[in-house]
């Protein structure tokens, strides 16, 4: 097991690392967390028991947790094999960048992401591994086309995705996507060292990322495509999800329309 420290890198958060087991794959999984505690070690297990972790590299992207779930005696029993945990500032998009300077330091082909949160289908790893093998620069998981199912969605989520956020992403990439806030994707090394992109800038410090790699594939002429997903949310409780209420949905929406604009293109 390696320990080390990574700080004062430019478009990079300050960071710590785990690393229990040396590259091992082509392809690496993204799993930024914070404080999910049983969710993602029981997502974990289900990636364990569909061989996800002997497919790819499983790295999780931690944001400072303190439930006591990112546990390094705890992970590699779960086919971890490295734990990343962000010391600078920034939210997920830190979290993401974080774990792609990381992923495109080893070496990977290419990088897949998906919550920590145990709603998405990680048995469905394999097709995005499949789509990047084939050619694809970036592959977004959907709940919504043909094969997928989105299982108790709240009714003002699907209608914000379906009704507003595909349509005015799919009007920047002019390309046709159904399901563009689902952080289950994935993108080939060749996107994300495109000279265009640069996703390593302090810039995208929450869910700026997401929606700036959803638009700029196609703008560049590089191929993009979707693939089945499931996405669950609990039929009872509390809805696991860090983006809620007024204030969250519209600065989900600002973001969207920067990127609309290409604020946010180098």
């Amino acid at each position: 097991m390696k320990h080390y420290s990574c700080t004062d890198l430019a478009g990079v958060p300050d960071f710590r690392a785990a690393e229990y087991s040396d590259k091992s794959a082509d392809y690496c999984l993204l799993i930024p967390v914070i404080n999910e505690g049983a969710r993602i070690l029981t997502e974990l297990g289900r990636a364990r028991k569909a061989g996800i972790d002997r497919l790819c590299d499983i790295v999780v992207c931690d944001g400072g947790s303190t439930d006591g779930s990112m546990s390094n005696d705890i992970l590699p029993t779960y086919g971890v094999n490295t734990l990343l945990v962000k010391t600078g500032p920034g939210k997920q998009g830190a979290q993401l960048r974080m774990g792609l300077y990381f992923a495109l330091q080893r070496g990977y082909k290419g990088v897949l992401t998906i919550d920590g949160n145990n709603k998405d289908s990680i048995e469905d790893v394999p097709e995005f591994i499949e789509k990047l093998q084939q050619g694809y620069d970036l592959v977004q998981g959907s709940r919504f086309i043909k094969g997928g199912h989105a299982i108790n969605t709240p009714p003002v989520r699907y209608a914000a995705v379906r009704l507003i956020h595909a349509p005015l992403v799919s009007l920047g990439a002019q390309q046709w996507f159904t399901d563009t806030t689902n952080a289950y994707r994935a993108y080939s090394r060749e996107y994300l060292t495109h000279p265009e992109v640069r996703p390593l800038r302090d810039v995208f410090m929450g869910y700026e990322l997401l929606a700036y790699l959803s638009i700029r594939c196609t703008q560049l002429g590089m191929k993009a495509c979707e693939v089945p997903v499931t996405r669950a949310y609990p039929a009872t409780g509390k809805t696991p999800t860090k983006i809620s209420g007024f204030k969250g949905n519209s600065n989900l929406m600002q973001v969207l329309l920067k990127a609309l604009a290409g604020k946010y293109n180098p």
